[in-house]
Parts: C-alpha cells; structure tokens; sequence
C-alpha cells in the first residue's frame, strides 16, 4: 500500500466521522448519513490497498 494511498484513506475516514458526527448532533439525518458513507468509502479504500499485490 502506498503512502499517499493510506494517507488518502486515513483522510477520508476521519472526515467522514467528523460528518457523520456533525450531523448527528446538529440533528441532521442526511449529513450524517452521507459522513457514514465517506466513511464507509475510506474503509473501502484501505481494504482495496491491503490486498493489492
């Protein structure tokens, strides 16, 4: 995996929590539903990475 590549997913899942979070607290479903979902995708990003020879 390479370093940009982990950095990128690592960035992508922490905005995602601080999304998903905002919109939680601000009782806001669909932000916080879409913060899930970039979270979800940086997960995504780093498991693709891990198995790539």
């Amino acid at each position: 995996m390479s370093a940009i590549e982990k950095v990128k997913a690592k960035v992508e899942q922490l905005s995602g929590t601080v999304k998903k979070e905002t919109g939680r607290a601000a009782g806001n479903d669909q932000t916080a539903a879409e913060g899930a979902g970039d979270k979800m995708h940086g997960n995504l990003r780093e498991a693709k990475e891990a198995f790539q020879p």
